[in-house]
């Protein structure tokens, strides 16, 4: 397979559009090029929207970033919430945060990470896994697990809204709450609160550990097609703790390579810019970054749930870290690259958020009192977070005033960009290449990028040259004046 940029005769080859991309969080559709013969000559994934909050966030005060910035996402509020949070601890010299405070906000990111893990599982991918990627449209959907498997179904929606009861408990609402603020939270739980959620938190680990067992028992079953299905060797990216555990929270940042080699390890988040580039394509509202180290052909790399499974040295829960182990083990000793392995990732997280959770609503740091601290105001300010999709970057710099200069976002999904892009050429190469194209074919595309769970409305708020059309309308109606915009920035008029 070749691309366009080496293909002849560009005019003579057939675009195939899938448009909109489903069971995914925004919008972006495949553009594949293919010759008279079917053959594939390009493969790429568009992200078609564009939200510019790294510009409009600018001269507006800090301390509005944390409830502001998560408007970008109805799915993921709270990762946005937390790094944002993070970020402003920094710029308010906060170092550290009492101990309420901080496991406050840890059972905010366990409660986001295991309902979104559970929606994305449940609702989006489960008709995939359970029905066959070639199965009738009609039927692969979640209507149709609810038909065929009732259970299954019934434990995706109740762990979803446990998740979401943990969110409305210490954000104060389910979306786009309130409760973290710079230097700290402001609320802690009640006891009734804490009594509430420990009511179902057993069950919930239970019904946890059943999913973790759903999707080893599928991938096991086709083991061998599991393994090759949209599958690319990368570098993964995430953030770890201190002792080389699992940390969705707080941690230094660790780069390993394919072979499961250091690239760098416990770097200090707040200095992810001298390890880390952005780099720009036209055809994409979405960056692409890569290990500065290693250059961009190189250095791309994956994050989310296959990259911290692969990357930590242990789960801190007897139950996730038992599922890791058996995880590891398919990889012989070096990270597992599968794609459809992030499935299964995924699922030991959410075990392990669901043991978190147990752990904290023991813990009487919750019902404590002292919530906030402050220091000496600072005009630049890190926030890192390992949101459900991956490693999330909230940067900001702000005036003597307290407002915004700049801001800088880099999101999941985009640190996944380049690895999408290569997993559904894979797909295409292997499985569409020469053949005529049908609609479950093209589901296979899908598949592919749906095992990252990208969320492309997060995405897309990079500053860049956006193609525009702007036009003069006269009281009738009728056009008197056209200007274009071009990706490259370029203007030209037309009537």
């Amino acid at each position: 397979m070749y691309t366009l940029e080496t293909a002849e005769n560009l005019e003579q080859l057939k675009r195939v559009v899938i448009e909109p991309l489903t069971r995914v969080e925004g919008h972006g559709k495949v553009t594949l090029l293919l010759d008279e013969d079917n053959h594939i000559q390009q493969a790429r994934l568009h992200i078609v929207e564009f939200r510019g909050f790294e510009k409009f966030i600018q001269g507006r005060p800090y301390w509005e970033l944390p409830v502001l910035v998560q408007r970008l996402c109805g799915i993921c509020p709270v990762s946005h919430h937390l790094a944002a949070a993070k970020a402003t601890d920094m710029l308010v010299g906060a170092r550290e945060l009492t101990p309420t405070a901080e496991k406050v906000r840890r059972l905010m990111h366990y409660g986001q990470t295991l309902q979104s893990h559970a929606l994305h599982f449940f609702y989006l991918c489960s008709p995939d896994l359970l029905f066959g990627f070639d199965d009738k449209v009609r039927h692969r959907n979640i209507v149709g697990v609810i038909h065929d498997h009732p259970e299954i179904a019934k434990q995706g929606v109740m762990l979803r809204k446990y998740g979401q009861e943990v969110i409305r408990v210490t954000a104060g609402k389910r979306i786009h709450g309130t409760g973290a603020i710079p230097g700290g939270v402001n609320k802690s739980l009640s006891r009734e609160e804490r009594d509430y959620l420990q009511q179902d938190i057993e069950q919930v680990v239970s019904w946890s550990q059943g999913s973790v067992a759903l999707i080893k028992q599928i991938f096991l079953e086709q083991f061998d097609y599991h393994m090759e299905f949209a599958t690319v060797d990368s570098n993964m990216l995430c953030m770890i703790a201190a002792d080389g555990g699992f940390d969705i929270y707080h941690g230094g940042l660790r780069a390993l390579d394919v072979a499961g080699k250091t690239i760098f390890d416990h770097v200090d988040y707040t200095n992810y810019a001298q390890f880390l580039r952005e780099g720009v394509k036209t055809w994409s509202y979405m960056k692409f970054p890569f290990i500065e180290s290693l250059g961009s052909e190189q250095g791309w790399y994956r994050v989310g749930p296959l990259a911290r499974v692969n990357n930590c040295d242990f789960f801190n829960t007897p139950l996730a870290e038992q599922e890791r182990r058996a995880f590891s083990v398919i990889g012989n000793g070096q990270p597992l690259q599968a794609t459809l392995a992030y499935h299964w990732a995924r699922q030991i997280e959410l075990l392990c958020c669901a043991e978190a959770i147990r752990y904290l609503l023991r813990d009487p740091d919750l019902l404590g009192t002292n919530l906030l601290l402050r220091g000496e105001l600072q005009n630049r300010g890190v926030g890192v977070i390992e949101a459900p999709r991956g490693t999330l970057f909230h940067h900001y710099e702000i005036n003597s005033d307290g407002l915004v200069e700049k801001a800088n976002l880099i999101v999941a999904t985009t640190n996944n960009n380049q690895a999408m892009n290569e997993s559904i050429r894979q797909v295409a190469s292997q499985y569409l290449d020469g053949r005529q194209l049908t609609e479950p074919l093209l589901n296979q595309v899908e598949v592919a990028i749906r095992a990252y769970d990208p969320c492309l409305s997060c995405a897309t708020h990079a500053m860049g040259k956006m193609p525009l059309e702007v036009e003069l309308l006269n009281e009738n109606n009728e056009v008197m004046d056209r200007m274009v915009r071009n990706s490259k920035g370029d203007f030209s008029h037309s009537v």
